[in-house]
């Protein structure tokens, strides 16, 4: 009997020490993505918040004994903007691996495997994170910007279709008609992308409610900041822009692609609720994942636009299904 365990948006190694040194080993050090980025990137960063952020699961055998348990949490991912660090594990011995890998270059998980649980008997693992993130100012000169005329197999990915965000729809075109006549020519593609956030924020009522997709909020004239977000990112793709999500603590908010003359790609974020911020970020806030069209292993056949957290496990003929929670604690 095979159980699996949902919470929304929302090779095995004996030591958890040794299986963080092998990750970082392998992802290149959050420090020299910073570096890199200062040094070439025309996007200035500000400030920094420093944050600790707790993520994992607890595991019980309610009425049986449970194995094969198998909990995959998302986890900070290290960015331009943010570093990432491990700096406390809190992990039962029925823990004998925790693993760590990469989807779409946007989303970072956690897989937990436990064997076996005895009937009644609790298991852990808590793993606190130090997270260093930084505010994002403004450009200073914005002209230069283009659309990516060519755009690169890493940018389609953020140019089609995704779970919730249709692209090339008719009234999306409809509407992008509408926003770019409104503009005065000669206009800058900057000033092309804020025309559809402007377009967005004065156009979308801010109301906390259901999931929507981007044509749904377009209709309703409300929405939450992810319906919003997805709102931006369809439009933004109908015009051929790179757009995408980006989900952080209990919020999201949305970046843009443009190019400077040299063909070199930079994103820049938008703030889709709260005061106004385009092409910055004034708020630094922990960043979970960037994207909106993941395909877990474990589930190939479906595609979301959130890498959620979910868990699998097994149980003898008749016997009851564990019990599994998820843990994302901002300390």
């Amino acid at each position: 009997m095979k159980f699996l365990a949902n919470d929304q948006p929302a090779a095995l190694c004996c030591r958890l020490s040794l299986v963080v040194a092998l990750c970082l080993a392998y992802l290149p050090s959050a420090g020299a993505q910073i570096k890199q980025a200062e040094n070439e990137s025309p996007i200035r960063y500000g400030a920094t918040q420093i944050t600790r952020y707790q993520v994992g699961m607890t595991a019980r055998a309610r009425g049986s004994s449970a194995h094969n348990i198998l909990a995959i949490v998302a986890v900070p991912i290290s960015c331009a903007e943010q570093e990432v660090e491990l700096v406390e594990e809190d992990v039962t011995p029925q823990v004998v691996s925790i693993e760590y890998r990469l989807l779409n270059k946007g989303a970072r998980q956690m897989l937990v495997s436990i064997p076996r649980l005895e009937r009644g008997e609790k298991a852990h693992a808590l793993l606190t994170f130090e997270v260093r993130t930084r505010v994002i100012l403004p450009p200073e000169e914005t002209s230069k910007f283009r659309i990516p005329v060519k755009p690169k197999k890493d940018l389609k990915v953020y140019m089609g279709r995704s779970p919730y965000i249709e692209t090339n729809h008719s009234k999306l075109k409809k509407v992008s008609k509408k926003i770019f006549a409104d503009l005065e020519e000669p206009a800058t593609d900057w000033e092309r992308v804020e025309a559809i956030y402007d377009f967005v924020r004065d156009s979308v009522e801010y109301l906390v409610g259901d999931d929507k997709s981007a044509l749904e909020t377009l209709r309703d004239g409300e929405g939450d900041c992810q319906n919003i977000s997805a709102l931006f990112v369809g439009l933004c793709r109908t015009n051929k822009i790179p757009a995408r999500i980006v989900w952080v603590h209990e919020h999201s908010y949305a970046e843009f692609c443009l190019e400077d003359e040299e063909g070199n790609a930079y994103w820049f974020p938008i703030e889709s609720s709260g005061s106004l911020a385009f092409g910055e970020m004034p708020l630094a806030r922990t960043i979970l994942q960037k994207g909106d069209n993941f395909k877990l292993p474990e589930q190939p056949r479906k595609r979301r636009r959130y890498a959620s957290d979910f868990a699998t496990a097994q149980a003898p003929p008749g016997g009851a299904k564990p019990s599994i929670k998820f843990v994302r604690i901002q300390l």
